[in-house]
């Protein structure tokens, strides 16, 4: 019976120093056990939801980033703007203001993808893209009334886009087939072919390459005319009465 204990004894140290010998190799090698307890005390608690992007955001925070942003971060936003939903709550404002130009709202105005409803009749357009056809319509009404303004020398990112859809214009004109949006040719035109464009040196007698406060100051007295710099900050005239030509002598 004391053989049997010794020996039970003699196990039980050896098992002992065998634990302390695999803990001192662990702690010299920087092992560490994992147990359950330490894997679910090392993992996140939360998982970090994706952030929501400009273009993925809701439309409350998408109107407010237009409001605040400048108007080039306006326009690019709008040239990347997702047709997806109803853009009616966001481009319905933003398509309204007036530093929109012209190549920019063509861009917008592509980017619905307006051949989908061009040859549809209204009452077979699905109820979930109603909104999308009637942003089309109203961008459509605003590039033909003259509304988006162009800038002159600037170069026309879609204008291949543009030519495509005024040649299937041409087309149905010929074929006596009309879409729902026809693009007034002649405001396109100022934009494609540049009609703006202001010969510098042509026109020195209104136009200086160099800037000086004195030249716009006594340009009237100088150059019988105000020069464009200054002209182009004038307010447009609302007034009939304001405008000069309705003057009576």
């Amino acid at each position: 019976m004391q053989a049997q204990i010794r020996a039970s004894a003699r196990v039980a140290g050896n098992v002992t120093q065998l634990l302390q010998t695999n803990g001192q190799f662990a702690r010299q090698s920087g092992f560490i056990r994992m147990t359950s307890s330490s894997v679910k005390s090392a993992m996140p608690r939360h998982v970090a939801k994706p952030v929501a992007t400009r273009s993925t955001a809701a439309p409350e925070e998408q109107l407010a980033y237009l409001r605040g942003c400048s108007q080039d971060q306006a326009r690019s936003f709008v040239r990347d703007y997702d047709w997806s939903g109803d853009p009616r709550r966001v481009l319905g404002w933003v398509m309204a203001q007036k530093f929109m130009d012209l190549g920019t709202a063509l861009t917008v105005f592509l980017n619905g993808q307006p051949h989908r409803f061009n040859y549809m009749p209204k009452r077979d357009i699905p109820e979930e893209l109603a909104g999308a056809a009637l942003m089309l319509d109203s961008i459509c009404l605003r590039l033909n009334s003259g509304f988006y303004l162009v800038w002159p020398d600037q170069d026309v990112e879609d204008r291949p886009r543009i030519l495509r859809w005024l040649e299937t214009q041409s087309e149905d004109r010929r074929e006596g087939r009309q879409g729902r949006y026809i693009l007034d040719e002649r405001i396109v035109a100022t934009l494609l072919d540049n009609q703006l464009r202001l010969d510098r040196n042509a026109e020195t007698a209104v136009y200086h390459q160099s800037r000086s406060l004195l030249r716009d100051l006594f340009s009237p007295v100088l150059e019988l005319g105000v020069s464009r710099r200054m002209l182009r900050f004038h307010p447009p005239q609302e007034d009939p009465n304001d405008d000069l030509t309705n003057l009576r002598y």
